[in-house]
C-alpha cells in the first residue's frame, strides 16, 4: 500500500484549497475540503503563524492523515510577546522582556519537540531562544535567568504550573 506525504508550511486556521496547499495535494485525488476543514481545525490554536503541516494519504484508499507540527519556538515567543520580530541587533538593542511564566507556557506548547525531559529545562530552552532575538527574561540577560533557574530561583513557577 503506497502511501505520499505531503509537508507543508500554513498559516495556523487559515487553510484553503488553493496554492501551497492545493496544487500540493490536488494530483493525489482525496477531497481537498476534508483535508482544508482538518487542518484548519487542528492549526486553530496557532492563527496568525506558520505551522508545519504533514498530510499522509494512502493512494490506494484515498484515506489521509493530518499532523501538526509546532511553530518554531521564536514565533511562539513574538505571539507571545504580541512584537513584530526579534532585534536586528540582539547585543545591543533590546525589544521585549518575557516573564519565566510566558517561557513555561510555550515550553508546554513546544514540549514533544524540545529535547528536554522536563519543563524546569524546556523553559531554559525556550529562555535560551530569547539571547539571539534580543529578548530580556524577567527584566535580565536570558543567559543569567538559566543560571538562577538552575540555582532553584524560580522552582515555585516552574514547578507548580509544570
Amino acid at each position: 500500500m503506497a502511501k505520499e506525504t505531503v509537508e507543508i508550511l500554513i498559516d495556523g486556521g487559515k487553510a484553503t484549497p488553493g496554492p501551497p496547499l492545493g496544487p500540493a495535494i490536488g494530483p493525489l485525488g482525496i477531497n481537498m475540503m476534508q483535508v482544508v476543514e482538518e487542518i484548519n481545525k487542528k492549526t486553530a490554536d496557532f492563527e496568525g503563524m506558520k505551522v508545519p503541516v504533514k498530510i499522509i494519504v494512502d493512494i490506494g484508499t484515498k484515506a489521509f492523515e493530518v499532523t501538526v507540527g509546532t511553530p518554531p519556538t521564536t514565533a511562539l515567543i513574538i505571539d507571545e510577546l504580541n512584537i513584530d520580530k526579534g532585534s536586528q541587533d540582539p547585543g545591543l538593542d533590546k525589544v521585549a522582556d518575557l516573564k519565566v511564566e510566558q517561557a513555561l507556557k510555550i515550553a508546554r506548547m513546544k514540549f514533544d519537540a524540545l529535547l528536554s525531559n522536563d519543563f524546569k529545562n524546556a523553559a531554559k530552552e525556550v529562555i535560551g531562544t530569547c539571547v539571539s532575538m534580543g529578548i530580556t527574561v524577567e527584566g535580565k540577560d536570558p543567559r543569567d535567568v538559566q543560571k538562577e533557574i538552575d540555582q532553584g530561583v524560580y522552582d515555585e513557577i516552574l514547578v507548580q504550573n509544570a
